[in-house]
């Protein structure tokens, strides 16, 4: 399975200014967010990049994507329909094929010289499935993410097979369906915002929209749906996400980066500094 685009969601009206934020990278230049999600799709062998924005949001991103605009195709959400419309609205781009996705309000640090995306798209390939990443979370964290549950794949350290997918469960919920052999109590395997997903992905949606009656729409049901009609995996990467839109989320994001970077020394003695300071 060769997989060339990708499908990035920027229209959320609560986060769709968070890719223009400029931010130090781990080679210490200063680049937007989006410019750094970009880079990390093409990283991992994607060729054409669809971009979903807001209805007047298209000149800010172009700027924001610097080099890489050339690349976007910009995909309009007309309205405000959810998640799972977002990515519905790239059905044209796809053109039945599979495609990595990635949201626009989250930074990724590999914890190996494969970048987080490229490690997800080569697990895919070698699958022929559909594999979403995930990151085991502590309970706390829940309201923020979508989780899954399944069982480890024999003989796999990181991969698992995806029964269930629930949005933002409660630990209740969580406990009752989503608990994973082999993790530690009390965490769960929460998305990392990044999936690869096969053309079947977008009848789901669309039956979904349908019925929907006007409402949103989610992702985490067609998923689920999708889980039960196809080879669905979930990979735990090598690495960490990190949530620019929690409270606090572009200083985790930022200070993530500089730690894993050229400037690592630089930072840390800043950081020391400061804590000096206020002991003072």
């Amino acid at each position: 399975m060769k997989i060339t685009k990708a499908v990035i969601t920027a229209a959320g009206r609560d986060q769709h200014t968070l890719p223009l934020h400029m931010l130090v990278d781990r080679d210490g230049v200063k680049k937007t967010a989006l410019q750094i999600i970009l880079e990390e799709a093409l990283a991992a062998g994607i060729e054409e990049l669809g971009l979903v924005i807001a209805p007047g949001d298209q000149a800010a991103f172009r700027q924001a994507a610097g080099a890489h605009a050339a690349r976007l195709t910009f995909l309009e959400q007309t309205e405000p329909r959810g998640y799972g419309h977002a990515l519905l609205c790239a059905r044209d781009f796809t053109a039945q094929q599979p495609f990595l996705h990635l949201v626009s309000d989250h930074l990724y640090v590999s914890a190996q010289a494969q970048r987080c995306a490229e490690q997800l798209v080569a697990v895919a390939a070698a699958e022929h499935c559909a594999v979403s990443a995930v990151q085991a979370t502590r309970e706390n964290m829940l309201p923020h993410y979508g989780a899954v549950g399944g069982r480890r794949v024999p003989k796999s350290k990181d991969l698992y097979q995806v029964e269930l997918v629930r949005e933002k469960p409660t630990p209740t919920q969580a406990e009752q369906e989503l608990v994973v052999p082999g993790l530690r109590a009390g965490h769960y395997l929460c998305f990392f915002g990044m999936h690869v997903l096969t053309p079947g992905i977008m009848p789901l949606l669309e039956a979904q929209l349908a019925a929907a009656d006007g409402k949103h729409i989610a992702l985490s049901p067609a998923l689920t749906e999708l889980a039960a009609r196809e080879r669905y995996l979930a990979l735990e990467v090598a690495g960490r996400r990190y949530n620019m839109g929690l409270k606090y989320g572009l200083l985790q994001a930022q200070l993530a980066l500089a730690l894993e970077g050229a400037d690592r020394e630089e930072v840390l003695a800043q950081l020391v500094e400061v804590l000096a300071q206020r002991q003072k």
